[in-house]
């Protein structure tokens, strides 16, 4: 096991041995962190999955700079994921680099192998057949269909984007994009008539068949629904800071005003966006 140095002071460094080094220290009982003493994985599972959405917002905004810190975020995570590993006695974090090394040099026989060049396209289907060999080496168990390796907690959107495309494999999918709008104005109506009938729990379900049909629009459109709706988030926000800027101008607060007024407000935020 990696073991901290202790009685000196510790400086930045660009080596992951210096980061492996404050981990332990930090992991380190009596004398590390209490917080850090008191995570397994479980408890640093959330921040791990949070740690790579800022990756993906770093990315959406274009800031390379917050990047680079979010990166750093996101492999403190790894480190500390290997580190509790570690001192259970099951693997370390160079067993994590080699098995990821080894990974991609199985799965790139076209670049470290001798079957010559391929496509983007024959590369995917290259690597899914080698996945699929890798479980069966592994003893894992046959897939019970189409729909099985889809992960369960993957993110919803995500998820939702997954199952369309597995499906799409064997042929269950549209052709066309307005085909899938049609089915989008298709789940629209039943949620109407859902309205109409006061049915909460009909009108929930048909609510979720219009989300999984509008992934399926932004799916046929070559679009991530998580990104499209982090731009779309953002832009809420953005909108609704131009309405609290405005009101708080004339000493108001958004309560403290008319829904008219703040629908006059958005359309002139909106106006202004189109002007830049």
């Amino acid at each position: 096991m990696t073991e901290p140095k202790r009685g000196r002071a510790l400086a930045p460094s660009r080596e992951i041995a210096r980061l492996l080094e404050i981990m332990a220290a930090l992991r380190t009982p009596e004398s590390g962190c209490p917080w850090d003493l008191q995570q397994d994985f479980a408890s640093i599972a959330p921040y791990t999955i949070e740690e790579a959405y800022e990756v993906a917002d770093a990315i959406q905004r274009s800031n390379l700079e917050d990047l680079k810190d979010e990166l750093g975020d996101l492999l403190l995570q790894v480190v500390f994921h290997a580190r509790m590993a570690e001192e259970r006695g099951v693997f370390d974090f160079g067993a994590v680099v080699e098995a990821i090394t080894s990974k991609l040099l199985r799965r790139h026989p076209h670049v470290f192998g001798d079957i010559g060049r391929h496509s983007a396209a024959d590369v995917e289907g290259l690597w899914a057949r080698i996945k699929a060999e890798e479980k069966r080496g592994r003893g894992a168990p046959h897939s019970a269909g189409v729909l099985a390796n889809v992960p369960v907690a993957l993110p919803a959107l995500t998820r939702a984007w997954k199952l369309q495309e597995q499906a799409a494999t064997v042929g269950f999918d549209w052709n066309d994009p307005r085909a899938v709008l049609a089915k989008i104005r298709e789940e629209t109506d039943e949620i109407d008539r859902a309205l109409d009938g006061r049915k909460k729990e009909e009108t929930v379900a048909e609510i979720g068949d219009l989300m999984f049909a509008v992934v399926n629009l932004a799916r046929h459109t070559g679009a991530d629904p998580e990104a499209i709706l982090r731009q779309t988030n953002a832009k809420f926000e953005r909108r609704f800071r131009f309405i609290e800027e405005k009101l708080a101008a004339t000493g108001r607060k958004p309560a403290e005003t008319s829904l008219d007024e703040m629908d006059r407000l958005w359309d002139e935020a909106k106006a202004a966006e189109r002007a830049d």
